[in-house]
């Protein structure tokens, strides 16, 4: 038994220590969430009824393969926490969030099964089909490289977080006293011009909700001026972070030799 378990976590581990029958897999299952995906987007068509059939039918294998495949990474995750037992390594794995999004890409299926549900309530939970698309971490390291980026930069993301999020409620409650006895139809409150004032800051400026007043129309180009560089802080906090990490990975390519995969 232990041998087939090897063989099983071998066929279906994550890295990049592929056979013939371990990249086949790989195919397949990137092959099946493309098509999961495609789906999900089709569903928002009125489809004629023999193809809505086949979605149905698709739907319903992909969710037996999606299951198998979670309950045998489940099963064989104590390969990859050979030190803790078998118990410890389940439950480590079933909480990472790689396992999550496993186990929510196929528990819209059970759920109506489980308990009853209002149809409208179900279209909701079946949007969350999507989240299979996150399964594709498994077999490219961007999302890895993403949150890598996110992590190292946290301290410097949040401060110009809190600095965007200081001006924002600072210039929402500027803006209704300058704007409510205008418009008191628009300013109702310091959300109404806490919406305009995040419109305002990312340059969407959807147009719904703009100052009339003299005061008003000055502090709006102010904030205006402001949202473009304002903005653009964050933007160059994860480029730089990008280039760090890109630069990391290249030298840390440097320290293998390119043949035998031995460190220098």
């Amino acid at each position: 038994m232990k041998i087939v378990k090897s063989k099983i976590y071998n066929l279906i581990r994550d890295d990049d220590v592929n056979n013939l029958a371990s990249n086949i897999f790989d195919f397949f299952i990137i092959s099946l969430i493309i098509i999961n995906v495609v789906l999900v987007i089709a569903d928002t068509f009125n489809l004629p009824n023999i193809v809505q059939q086949i979605s149905n039918k698709i739907e319903v294998s992909s969710v037996l393969i999606f299951t198998i495949e979670y309950l045998l990474r489940l099963w064989t995750s104590d390969f990859i926490y050979p030190q803790k037992t078998s118990f410890q390594a389940r439950f480590k794995y079933a909480f990472s969030f790689i396992a999550i999004i496993d186990l929510l890409a196929i528990l819209p299926f059970y759920i109506p099964f489980l308990i009853p549900i209002d149809l409208r309530i179900l279209r909701v939970i079946r949007i969350i089909r999507l989240l299979r698309i996150f399964k594709f971490n498994r077999y490219t390291d961007a999302f890895s490289i993403i949150g890598r980026v996110l992590k190292n930069k946290a301290s410097q993301l949040m401060s110009s977080i809190f600095v965007v999020i200081t001006l924002v409620i600072i210039t929402s409650v500027l803006m209704y006293n300058f704007e409510n006895v205008a418009q008191p139809d628009k300013f109702r409150n310091v959300f109404d011009g806490m919406w305009w004032a995040v419109a305002t800051f990312t340059t969407v400026g959807y147009g719904d909700i703009y100052p009339v007043t003299a005061v008003g129309k000055i502090l709006s180009g102010i904030i205006a001026m402001l949202g473009i560089g304002l903005v653009a802080v964050p933007t160059g906090i994860i480029s730089a972070g990008f280039v760090e990490q890109i630069q990391s990975s290249e030298n840390d390519e440097k320290k293998y030799c390119p043949y035998c995969g031995k460190k220098l």
